[in-house]
């Protein structure tokens, strides 16, 4: 109980630049192996000196496709983009006119690429949808689950070739209807009934968005996130299962900002998915809405051309992340995907982000928005990041220090994802648990870290071997001037 005790009020203290926190006691020791940590959240900090956690905006790449086929149209939404080896592939729900949700005329569409930019969609001849039976449907004729049918690439060791995809949709109607492929391209139901049942949910409304599921490594679990309104305000759901048939009871997610709670909004999507260079952390990039702020006058309503109910709200994208379990960290609050330049922009249920974020350089990633909802030109946009950068630990020209919770790694060595300016740079110092320089490791004995690179190998005096501390509790002392500090990771 004492332990629960001071967790929580280390959480309860709110880390601001100058904050100095401390934990101590051998038996909170957190273990992180050789994975990658990001500095997205406070789950490895202990101490911040002139340093402070901030969002990286990803980069507007424009333009990567069109909504422009007579059987995708101005409300395509609930976007998926998988990476599959050397292929990329893209599937959104195709819908030329309003109607409610899950009407027959909705149908899921499918675009492949080969490096994440240039997409293109085949002619598939799987259906016959408004006189056109070359088209790039991969699924029609299956409401309600064409209203948000969305797919998952099954990692999951000694998965079944047929079910090698799997993926869920469904409305409120019918519940969420699991489906199963071999290729990607060619579905059926996995079985008749609903894997989640709306009987089984205890809210009064539920899945009217792109739910979502996946294998987690880290769980050892499939993980499902869904839509369910409580309190009047779209919230997120979260459920498990060992088959992806049978589920656990959901539980209602939380949301927590420095230790404390954080705002209550409404989350439209929640596309909460493992960050592929670091499984255990699922990243969500949600669509925040806003409903009732309305922006546009009637006039560049008009204007736009845009669909006359959709000009009443206005949405964006967040930032959140979980390391499972039944809360997401809101480290930060403001915008991660701010609404661009232009009334086009700032429309209903617009800026909402495809699910999963994919590696498209050896240096950068992308997040995919869709945008110009219930507009002529309605399209999806690609925004780019360096690896690993969503978020840094950032110190100014006077320099300043980071310091980590007690720590054991596996490892011979310590890489570090960074940038610094010409003046700027990066050391380490390596510590016992009580904060003192481990020999052979101190800040005198680190070499400056100077450059901008994915992964650097840091080095002291003597070397980088660091075989000997590896399994000892230890604390990493980052003296940061001028620089970000995106990730580390020890190799093995």
């Amino acid at each position: 109980m004492r332990n629960h005790i001071l967790v929580l009020t280390l959480f309860a203290v709110q880390l601001t630049t100058n904050c100095q926190l401390s934990i101590g006691a051998e038996g909170d020791v957190i273990h992180i192996g050789s994975r990658r940590e990001l500095m997205v959240d406070y789950h490895l900090i202990d101490k911040l000196d002139n340093v402070r956690l901030v969002l990286n905006r990803p980069r507007d790449e424009g333009i990567t496709l069109n909504f422009d086929k007579p059987w995708e149209g101005l409300f395509c939404g609930y976007c998926t983009v998988i990476k599959d080896g050397d292929l990329y592939r893209l599937y959104y729900r195709g819908r030329p006119e309003e109607g409610a949700d899950g009407d027959p005329i909705e149908v899921y569409c499918y675009a492949e690429s080969n490096d994440g930019i240039v997409w293109t969609k085949p002619e598939l001849d799987l259906f016959n949808v408004r006189g056109h039976s070359k088209n790039n449907i991969v699924l029609a004729d299956a409401a309600p689950v064409t209203h948000n049918f969305c797919p998952m690439l099954d990692t999951r060791p000694g998965v079944p070739a047929d079910q090698r995809f799997k993926a869920i949709g469904g409305t409120m109607t019918s519940g969420l209807i699991a489906m199963v492929s071999a290729d990607g391209i060619r579905w059926k139901k996995l079985r008749e009934e609903a894997v989640i049942k709306t009987k089984e949910v205890p809210y009064k409304y539920m899945f009217d968005s792109q739910n979502l599921a996946f294998w987690s490594a880290e769980e050892n679990k499939y993980v499902c996130y869904f839509r369910v309104f409580e309190g009047g305000i779209r919230r997120i759901c979260r459920s498990t299962s060992d088959d992806f048939i049978n589920w656990s009871q959901p539980i209602l997610m939380e949301y927590r900002h420095h230790g404390g709670e954080a705002p209550i909004e409404h989350l439209y999507t929640n596309q909460t998915h493992p960050y592929f260079r670091a499984p255990h952390l699922y990243v969500s990039i949600a669509a925040r809405f806003m409903p009732g702020r309305q922006v546009l006058t009637d006039e560049q309503a008009k204007a736009i051309d845009v669909s006359p109910k959709y000009f009443k709200d206005t949405s964006d994208a967040v930032l959140m992340t979980s390391r499972g379990g039944g809360f997401y960290d809101r480290t930060f609050l403001g915008g991660f995907v701010r609404p661009g330049i232009g009334a086009r922009n700032w429309v209903s249920r617009t800026n909402y982000p495809a699910l999963n974020v994919v590696q498209t350089s050896p240096t950068e990633m992308s997040v995919y928005l869709n945008q110009d909802y219930a507009q002529p030109t309605s399209h999806l946009r690609r925004y780019s990041m360096r690896l690993d950068g969503f978020a840094s630990a950032k110190a100014l020209y006077a320099g300043g220090e980071l310091v980590t919770k007690p720590l054991t790694f596996k490892g011979q060595e310590l890489t570090i994802n960074f940038g610094t300016s010409a003046a700027g740079s990066v050391r380490v110092e390596i510590q016992d648990v009580s904060g003192n320089p481990m020999p052979g490791f101190s800040l005198n004995e680190a070499n400056e870290q100077i450059g901008n690179e994915i992964e650097r190998v840091v080095t002291w005096k003597q070397g980088s071997d660091l075989s000997s501390l590896s399994g000892k509790p230890v604390r990493l002392r980052f003296v940061i001037k001028d620089a970000d500090l995106y990730a580390f990771k020890f190799n093995e």
